[in-house]
């Protein structure tokens, strides 16, 4: 029996022998033995022969940049003796041809991007290449946003303005004197280039605008004239994209900060998959092949983890390398992780699992985590408001262990915690400790006044006088003597004047005898006036922080106590100014204000005290630094024609205004009230 058995072993071990030695017959069983090129017309014909016939055309990609078509042979040798050929017929310039393992890769090295067809003959695999089309990815760099056109006059640029946009984007905004300008857009290196053709730019904008404070991927903006063009070069920093739209004459490229994000091969959202393209096409290949194939086309470090298995079936022809990748990991149910030029693939099931741990992990080490006490010193800001903010319950920066003590005399805040919050604490203070910029108002309330008068009136009297004094009408004897009194007429009319004298006219009739008199008196007054009250208030502040301004008198009034006694109080009449100021990102200045002008009437007195005239303006704007808005305004106007006559005799013609008093008024006054802010420059210095 045991001799049977060690017959029985080494009939199988002779098996396996001679299974192995044709399986490793199999393996090797082909090769490359020739490769030939020739050109026919415009197809340029590659033949290959193999020392045995090829069961399935290979597995192939190209490339658009650099033109590439590459090819592979499984269970094949290079049997050529050499790894290069130079060709440099039509658009062929060479053929490298590697073995790795088992496997023989022919690479072809074209002049430009070209097609190709395949078929077996025999023991040959003919490829027929023709020139392709050109693609969309093929275009030119520069980005021709808008094409010149025949403008009537020479177009130039009028303004250069930059602002930050709500989502933190740089804009910078163009205005053209023609519609019809040529716009090319290009990136530069690291720099935006926008050329703007057959325009010229004012000596007063060229110039480098440096606007880092703004807080945008944009750092400076240089505009120049090169030739009978003008050329803004934009210099970003970080991960940016832009776009570019025209509204009639105004031109508007914005750039846009990108955040980074670690499941994106590309980041940002203009043109979505923007990698090299290339073509596949693989028939029930192994995944992981596949996935070595793109690594080894992007250069790109990638991690496969040992779960990625399965074969997949491809056929792309001239897409983004990047759309390849997310197509197959799709299919197979895979997700990837990026972290500077290193790729993680695998299921996404044990990604997140592994994304789970680490954040537990991480919770777990901040609790065991030894606490650290760091001291801040406090410049410009009380250590209480940070403290309480560090306490906020809605977000605190602190962990559970954490704590923040303040030390009021010094200003100083201890923080106890974690050396990771710390970092934050530091980081946060950072932002929050700087010093409030300068804000200084000043307001012109201007009050205007054109005034005008026209008063016209008479006294009329007439006096006889009997012999014996019986009988007298209107005055006495003492007008005769040269001094009129009109103190008994019977029409007295007299012009009224609002201010001054009005001029008068008189004269007296009388007979011989003198017992007859007609006494007459003609006052007339016209006034023209015209005046301007201007008030300045001004005041600085700190940004955000209210301030107030104010002058003027406290009148005293009589009032009633619940006793019944009277006792004296004050009232304002005061020339005021409360405004709270905002700075804007993009430096404009939001201001609350608050004005208000009184002034006592005292011919509006009574006994209970003196009236005051009262002008209020409280509103919200926005102005530009150094601007000038009117807040409000007030707009008067007074007229009136008043005529006061003795019925019958002041309706009589020709002597009827001998009878009646007659004024004409017309006043007009207007008030505004003028704002203007300016920013006080860090570095402004008194002398």
């Amino acid at each position: 029996m045991k001799q049977i058995g060690k017959y029985l072993l080494g009939l199988v071990a002779a098996a396996l022998s001679v299974l192995a030695t044709a399986n490793a017959q199999e393996v090797a069983a082909n090769s490359i033995e020739s490769l030939n090129v020739v050109q026919q017309g415009q197809v340029l014909n590659v033949k290959l022969t193999f020392k045995e016939p090829l069961r399935a055309l290979p597995p192939a990609f190209s490339v658009a940049k650099p033109a590439r078509i590459a090819f592979d042979f499984a269970n094949t040798t290079n049997g050529l003796g050499k790894t290069s050929q130079t060709f440099n017929e039509g658009d062929l310039k060479s053929a490298n041809i590697v073995q790795a393992e088992d496997r023989t890769r022919l690479v072809l090295n074209l002049q430009k991007a070209m097609t190709y067809e395949a078929s077996i003959d025999g023991k040959s695999l003919v490829l027929a290449l023709v020139p392709s089309a050109p693609t969309q990815g093929q275009a030119a760099v520069v980005e021709h946003f808008a094409k010149a056109q025949p403008a009537a006059t020479e177009n130039s640029i009028r303004d250069i303005a930059f602002r930050r946009g709500k989502d933190g984007e740089g804009r910078i905004t163009v205005d053209l004197s023609d519609a019809n300008a040529g716009i090319d857009i290009r990136q530069q290196g690291s720099n935006l280039v926008v050329d703007f053709t057959n325009v010229s730019v004012p000596s007063a904008l060229r110039k480098r605008l440096d606007v880092t404070d703004f807080g945008t991927p944009v750092l400076t903006v240089n505009t120049v004239q090169k030739g009978a063009n003008a050329r803004m070069t934009i210099t970003p920093n970080g991960l940016w994209e832009h776009n570019a739209y025209q509204s009639d004459k105004q031109f508007v490229i914005e750039v846009k900060p990108i955040i980074e994000n670690p499941n994106k091969l590309v980041q940002g959202t203009r043109g979505g998959y923007q990698g090299e393209k290339l073509s596949l096409n693989f028939q029930n290949v192994d995944v992981r092949r596949l996935l070595q194939v793109i690594g080894e086309f992007t250069g790109m470090n990638m991690v496969v983890s040992d779960s990625v298995g399965g074969a997949i079936t491809l056929i792309l022809k001239d897409v983004p390398w990047d759309q390849a990748l997310d197509i197959i990991m799709q299919q197979k149910g895979l997700d990837m992780r990026k972290n500077g030029n290193v790729i993680l693939i695998a299921p996404r099931e044990e990604i997140a699992t592994k994304e789970k741990l680490d954040f537990e992990s991480r919770i777990q080490i901040g609790d065991l985590e030894p606490l650290v006490t760091e001291s801040f010193q406090m410049n410009y800001i009380k250590a209480d408001a940070i403290q309480r903010l560090l306490a906020d319950p809605k977000q605190p920066l602190l962990s559970k262990r954490g704590s923040a003590v303040v030390e009021e005399r010094s200003n100083i805040l201890f923080v106890k915690d974690t050396p990771s919050r710390l970092d934050e604490v530091r980081a946060m203070i950072a932002k929050v400790d700087i010093a409030a910029r300068q804000v200084m108002i000043e307001a012109r309330i201007v009050e205007a006044g054109d005034s005008f008068a026209k008063n016209l009136g008479v006294r009329l009297g007439w006096r006889q006088t009997f012999p014996d004094g019986a009988v007298r009408i209107g005055g006495d004897s003492t007008a005769i003597s040269g001094n009129l009194d009109m103190g008994g007429t019977s029409v007295n009319l007299p012009a009224t004047p609002r201010t001054g004298v009005p001029g008068s006219l008189s004269f007296l009739l009388f007979n011989s005898a003198l017992t007859q008199f007609l006494t007459a008196e003609i006052t007339a007054l016209e006034a023209d006036g015209r005046g301007k009250v201007i008030s300045s208030p001004r005041v600085m502040t700190a940004n955000q922080v209210e301030a107030i301004i104010e002058q003027g008198v406290e009148i005293p009034y009589q009032q009633a106590t619940s006793s019944g006694a009277t006792s004296v109080s004050f009232r304002k009449a005061n020339l005021s100014l409360k405004v709270t100021p905002q700075i804007t990102p993009d430096g404009k200045i939001a201001m609350k204000l608050d004005v208000n002008k009184d002034t006592p009437n005292t011919r509006l007195s009574t006994g209970a005290g003196v009236a005051i005239d009262t002008k209020h303006v409280k509103t919200e704007v926005l102005v530009e630094n150094g601007g000038t808005v009117v807040i409000g305004g007030i707009y008067t106007q007074e007229t009136r024609n008043n005529t006061t006559r003795i019925p019958f005799f002041g309706d009589l013609p020709y002597i009827g205004f001998l009878f009646k008093n007659r004024e004409i008024i017309d006043d007009k006054t207007e008030l505004l009230v003028f704002i203007t802010p300016r920013i006080v420059a860090e570095n402004l210095s008194v002398r």
